[in-house]
């Protein structure tokens, strides 16, 4: 029986999936016609050095039957190609990234296209060095490289190159089937990425919040609801809109964080404070569900979760309505930054497990900001113990 080939004006493939598949395609700067095959794992390409079309479907025809080897002129053994960045990409991508959560896998695929356009998906991942970290620094700042086309903190520069770091890091470690490292060391190892000096934390205020809630009375309840849970648990917005009925124990007063929407994956489970309860009792009048239905439904499909470009232009309408200054940095983050700061007095195990946080150190260095007045209390308590 004759192995079934795929044709497309771009590539041509013969042979049978995960056994003697390869695959042909024209080199997209210079035409030339590549042949592309998997041995032991890797996968591997070779330059078929010419634009015959028809010649190249009869190789490709020949290599998967077995008549011809990787050479395409015998079957002498294949030797592997140099690694390039786009396959180490390719087997980072297939190993670790699934393992992810979803947030950090959508980070993994949107900085590797990022690196491999500011590099090239044929550089060799060893001859990467200092300059090459530099221009993409300069680059990704100034918004020339990445998805959204605007300059960016360095903040967000940083988390782009400790991706690479940990990339190159991983290859160093891991071996193909061979027992070939897949790079024999990080090229980078030791370079330093940007530090924001003075990153923006802004903690929204008692006063800010009261305005905020005042005003959501003229908005669509789904803001309400969500900004009073926001509140009440110091959760992300991104968790709180894509919670579902069956993650709401209205009898218990508990609610249940699933780890698929948790920016680091953890799944817990918190209690509810009264609070949040009366909303939740408005959103069951508003939109009563059972299972899986959305605590927040979309206003246009009731199926979906709420999509999180409408929260944060609610949030917008919202600060107008209350009659605040827009200030950059006061979004629905500032909330959780004021939960962590409210409870400051608590035991920051209780803290962390109230709020989602992993680490006690995220809260102490990102979350929580002692105000004037906790200082002040801090000092007349200090004046009490000693009298």
């Amino acid at each position: 029986m004759m192995a079934r080939t795929k044709r497309s004006r771009r590539s041509y493939g013969a042979g049978e999936w995960g056994r003697n598949r390869v695959r042909i395609f024209p080199d997209p700067k210079t035409g030339i016609f590549q042949i592309e095959w998997r041995e032991n794992g890797r996968r591997l390409t070779r330059s078929l050095k010419h634009r015959d079309w028809v010649r190249a479907k009869e190789q490709a025809d020949e290599f998967a039957a077995g008549f011809v080897g990787p050479d395409l002129n015998g079957t002498a053994e294949a030797e592997p190609e140099p690694l390039t960045l786009e396959t180490l990409f390719d087997i980072y991508g297939e190993e670790v990234t699934p393992a992810k959560g979803r947030h950090t896998r959508r980070h993994d695929g949107a900085a590797m296209a990022m690196f491999l356009e500011c590099f090239g998906r044929d550089r060799k991942p060893g001859t990467l060095s200092q300059r090459d970290w530099d221009r993409f620094i300069r680059l990704r700042r100034a918004g020339k490289v990445g998805p959204s086309g605007e300059p960016v903190s360095d903040r967000t520069v940083e988390r782009d190159l400790r991706f690479l770091l940990a990339v190159l890091n991983w290859a160093g470690r891991s071996r193909d089937e061979e027992g070939r490292l897949l790079l024999e060391a990080n090229p980078l190892r030791g370079l330093k990425p940007p530090k924001e000096k003075n990153p923006r934390r802004v903690l929204l205020s008692a006063a800010e919040y009261e305005a905020l809630l005042e005003a959501s009375a003229e908005m669509d309840w789904r803001f309400r609801v969500a900004l009073v849970l926001a509140h009440e648990t110091g959760h992300r917005i991104g968790a709180i809109r894509q919670l579902r009925w069956a993650d709401i124990d209205l009898g218990a007063g508990v609610i249940r964080w699933r780890g698929e929407h948790d920016k680091t994956g953890y799944e817990h489970r918190t209690p509810l404070t009264v609070e949040a309860l009366v909303v939740l009792d408005e959103a069951r009048r508003r939109n009563p569900g059972i299972g899986d239905s959305p605590l927040l439904p979309a206003p246009k499909n009731p199926t979906k979760c709420m999509h999180r470009c409408l929260v944060a232009k609610w949030w917008k309408k919202a600060e107008s309505l209350a009659g605040l200054e827009p200030k950059r940095g006061r979004g629905w983050h500032s909330l959780r930054r004021k939960f962590a700061s409210d409870l400051m007095d608590q035991p920051l195990k209780v803290l962390c497990e109230l709020g989602g946080w992993k680490t006690a150190q995220t809260v102490l260095q990102c979350y929580q900001r002692a105000d004037e007045d906790k200082l002040r209390k801090a000092l007349a308590e200090r004046g009490r113990m000693a009298s």
